[in-house]
């Protein structure tokens, strides 16, 4: 059983990291803020969604599990927030900002 955990963690937790590249080369080949914003939240939330459901087996209890699962829903809430704040800026300086 623990070698089935150790390998969906492995995969898990590689698959997010490959969707953290897809959001840096997305940050990078995309044209304006608002296609920058899009590639590193979708990528990002998804990203550390599999990396910490990786990490859920190997923890040692439920209250590392639930701290694991917080900082990840603290990490959302702060994201959403942050875009947010960078499109209405980006809006408000215009097309050419």
């Amino acid at each position: 059983m623990s070698t089935a955990l150790d390998i969906f963690t492995v995969v898990s937790v590689a698959a997010g990291a490959l969707f953290f590249l897809a959001g840096t080369v997305g940050l990078l080949r995309f044209p304006d803020v608002f296609t920058h914003i899009h590639a590193l939240g979708k990528a990002d939330n998804l990203g550390l969604g599999l990396v910490v459901l990786g990490l859920l087996p190997q923890v040692n209890g439920l209250l590392a599990g639930l701290k694991l699962v917080a900082i990840w829903l603290i990490v959302l809430l702060a994201g959403a927030a942050v875009s947010q704040m960078i499109a209405r800026a980006a809006r408000r300086a215009g097309p050419h900002a």
